[in-house]
């Protein structure tokens, strides 16, 4: 049947991370690195407000951009939280996952031929998103010397008469970097320069450390040329869910609702229950989450240095970002020698694109006790080698 398929739907490969999940899933005694989920169970009262409306027979559609309520509380949350102000009314559209968001924004966007700025490594879904419609990605590497930052540097020396659209995660999946207030200054005055549209897919705000997350929407001349992407599955353990949400000029979400109508009409109604129970009451269960990935962070981080392995220091997301370079090993190489003679499971890093070969991207959104035990499976493996 391949011969009916669309040819770039058939070229696109598979997803690197859920190649390694289906590997993990198949062995009881894998410990998985792998998966971007945290090990949290949804809040009980988040479950439960989901319940109640389901024994309230609220199992209608609701409208296609979202719950009014869901829609003013987001808006209340991004100016309380980042500053960056956002008329519920036509600026909020409320999407089955941050990733239907980011497709959204991308078929409202790209025409094809258009370029695709992004830096890498990455979240795995824009390049082929992108090329989907239409779009050519453009990868900018970062690197571990700067963080995994975009510099300004790298910005300018990729964008050509091409480029349209600039996508940028941070905190950043999957290297846990950054980005300061003063970091973003030169990054906007060359998406003003060059008349960019970004898409910026903050789904990790609330997962910093040290520094509070400062959203590229908040910067001076940047809301109304940002399609700001968030959701709830990270920060409050909602991943299964699927809810998520975008915000920006009120022609851009305009755009973006007509496609949503057409695919998916409108987020499931009880999920939209649970996201609007979360942002009202969720935020000390939230709290105590980021808490104890930060007790993880710090023992993850020192566990690979102390087994010879350099690592960044992430300050955001939930993710170290290894490099395995000293091995000898690439990052496949390793990763799947790992997985069979080890039985951790953690994800190549070339998988993430550029920047990514030579590093291993580990998740410590699992119990203490796992990770004590994959770090000293892996210092065993090390020292086999």
């Amino acid at each position: 049947m391949s011969g009916y398929l669309a040819p770039l739907v058939r070229e696109i490969p598979p997803s690197g991370i859920r190649k390694f999940f289906d590997l993990v899933s198949a062995s009881k005694d894998i410990i998985s690195l792998g998966v971007g989920e945290p090990d949290f169970c949804t809040p009980w009262h988040v479950r439960e407000a989901c319940v109640y409306s389901l024994e309230r027979g609220n199992t209608k559609y609701t409208p296609n951009a979202g719950m009014p309520e869901l829609r003013e509380a987001i808006g209340e949350y991004l100016y309380d939280s980042f500053q960056v102000p956002y008329d519920p009314a036509d600026e909020i559209l409320v999407t089955v996952g941050g990733s239907e968001a980011i497709d959204l924004a991308l078929r409202a966007l790209v025409v094809p031929g258009d370029e695709v700025l992004v830096p890498e490594p990455c979240y795995i879904s824009y390049s082929p998103i992108t090329r989907i419609g239409g779009g050519i990605p453009v990868g900018i590497e970062t690197f571990a010397k700067d963080n995994f930052k975009l510099t300004p540097e790298a910005l300018k020396a990729s964008i050509t008469p091409k480029s349209k659209v600039l996508i940028l995660c941070y905190p950043s999946n999957p290297t846990g970097g950054i980005m300061t207030y003063e970091d973003w200054l030169p990054i906007a005055k060359i998406v003003e320069e060059h008349d960019l549209i970004v898409i910026s897919d903050e789904i990790y705000a609330e997962l910093t450390y040290e520094q509070k997350h400062v959203s590229f929407a908040s910067i001076p001349g940047m809301r109304d040329r940002t399609i700001l992407v968030s959701g709830f599955s990270k920060a409050f353990a909602m991943t299964g869910w699927r809810m998520g949400y975008a915000c920006g000029h009120r022609d851009l979400i305009s755009a973006m609702l007509k496609i949503h109508q057409y695919t998916v009409m409108c987020a499931p109604a009880m999920g939209q229950v649970a996201a609007l129970e979360a942002l009202k009451n969720g935020m000390e269960e939230k709290n105590r989450m980021v808490e104890s990935y930060n007790q993880r962070r710090r023992l993850v981080v020192q566990g690979f240095r102390d087994i010879g392995l350099e690592c960044h220091e992430p300050q955001g997301a939930f993710y170290a970002f290894p490099s395995v370079a000293s091995t000898g090993l690439s990052s496949e190489e390793f990763a799947q020698r790992l997985l069979y003679e080890a039985k951790v499971a953690a994800v190549p890093g070339q998988v993430f694109g550029l920047g990514g070969e030579g590093f291993v991207r580990c998740s410590y959104a699992t119990s203490v006790n796992q990770l004590l035990e994959a770090i000293d499976r892996i210092g065993n493996f090390i020292r086999k080698l």
